[in-house]
């Protein structure tokens, strides 16, 4: 008989718990009518300083451009996102994030709460804190070209 394999077992619950969220996650979104890659890319989009370009949307989230292009018209289809021209440069499309837009971020990110404290209920301060301490010693030990 093989004995426990404790990392194998711990992947297992991570890969679980992944999944856990995913669906909570997409239950949350639902109602607001986002996908997780339009949600992703609105984020991104909404970090920038100054509108950016497609191609640098496409490298941030290390996408081919064409992704961007479609995940940018479903979110200008429904008035989160807008295409405006370059001020020193006519040929380029900048995306600059609409009024719509910050508002679905501000329900975004109420909704990635509950979620969170749907999956986080059974713990502790204390045992959250320790968790967080861990997922950011994993995260920071990835490779930067991994990191979202």
């Amino acid at each position: 008989m093989d004995s426990p394999d404790p990392d194998g077992l711990l992947a297992e619950q991570l890969l679980r718990l992944t999944r856990r969220l995913q669906r909570i996650q997409s239950r949350q979104l639902e109602p607001i009518d986002i996908t997780p890659a339009q949600f992703r890319l609105l984020r991104t989009v909404a970090h920038y300083e100054d509108p950016p370009r497609m191609a640098d949307l496409a490298q941030r989230l290390d996408v081919v451009p064409r992704a961007v292009t479609t995940l940018v018209d479903g979110l200008e289809a429904n008035d989160r996102v807008r295409r405006v021209p370059d001020p020193t440069n006519r040929r380029v499309v900048r995306i600059e994030i609409t009024e719509g837009g910050r508002a679905t971020l501000r329900s975004l990110r109420n909704a990635r709460k509950a979620a969170a404290e749907e999956i986080l209920a059974p713990l502790t301060a204390e045992q959250r804190e320790v968790l967080g301490g861990l997922l950011t010693a994993l995260v920071d030990g990835m490779p930067e070209r991994r990191r979202c």
